[in-house]
């Protein structure tokens, strides 16, 4: 969960709430356009423990707060602070610093993630976009890696990831000029999963349930005999006990519409690991 709110401290950076097996995530600086700072970064990596660690929660959605961005990345302000402290800037990854690991570097999730795109997402927030499994990316989605014209790297996974989820060339020509990519572009070159109109989380959560029915497949197949508790599960009648006192796992038998899907996962592009049910 996030972290608590103490009295006489800020309001929390992150709004977190689980719903319907939903986890929804929203990065709240919208004054700011979502900018990340150190304190965000620990929030959202107590968040993700918690999505890993609760077996109710199938799918995630992330977005940001307000319509005019996702998250536009680091928050300058706060690292030209750090400049004249003194602190060292980090360069490939975040190791060693607050709210590690963070989702660019949870290879390991198990949970599919959606990023919900509304305005801007660039440098850490393009780089975050593309740790995500979907993107639904509105009209006025904006995606850039700024880097370049800045003397920097995209070093948290932007210089690896939009190498491996667009053309080589493509992607090079984002990298290396920091051009900026639309929502109709995107979704053209097969990098984003949906386009639609700037709406409120309808699209995406729509989604994400598509994602929760396919895990009840998961849940209450042959190889696990049990059922789910909703009135459609197939396995309802057969995970009930029967009247000799045997229970339906000891008799259950394959659905009639056919085998359960092999739990081999689709490997995850986005994050380079192979997904296994559990």
């Amino acid at each position: 969960m996030p972290v608590p709110e103490q009295p006489g401290q800020p309001e929390p950076r992150v709004r977190y709430e689980k719903r319907d097996h939903v986890a929804r995530i929203t990065l709240d600086r919208p004054a700011v356009l979502n900018a990340m700072d150190l304190r965000m970064h620990e929030e959202l990596a107590a968040i993700w423990d918690d999505v890993e660690a609760d077996d109710d929660v199938r799918v995630v959605v992330l977005t940001g707060a307000g319509d005019r961005a996702f998250t536009v990345g680091q928050d300058l302000k706060e690292r030209a602070r750090l400049d004249r402290e003194g602190v060292p800037r980090s360069t490939f990854g975040s190791r060693g610093q607050p709210g590690w690991p963070r989702l660019t570097e949870r290879f390991d999730l198990s949970k599919p993630v959606i990023a919900r795109v509304d305005g801007y997402a660039l440098g850490g927030g393009f780089e975050l976009a593309l740790a995500c499994d979907l993107i639904i990316a509105s009209e006025r989605a904006v995606f850039a890696l700024p880097e370049a014209g800045l003397g920097l790297v995209p070093g948290a996974g932007g210089a690896f990831r939009l190498a491996r989820q667009l053309p080589l060339k493509t992607a090079m020509g984002y990298l290396l000029t920091g051009r900026r990519l639309g929502a109709q572009e995107a979704l053209r070159l097969g990098w984003s999963t949906r386009w639609c109109r700037p709406t409120n989380w309808t699209t995406a959560l729509r989604s994400g349930r598509q994602i929760c029915c396919a895990a009840r497949r998961w849940r209450c197949g042959p190889s696990r005999r049990r059922c789910c508790g909703r009135s459609t599960c197939p396995w309802r009648r057969r995970s009930a006990p029967s009247s000799s006192g045997n229970s339906g796992a000891d008799t259950a038998r394959t659905p009639s519409r056919g085998r359960a899907p092999s739990p081999k996962g689709a490997s995850r592009a986005g994050r380079g690991v192979e997904v296994h049910s559990t």
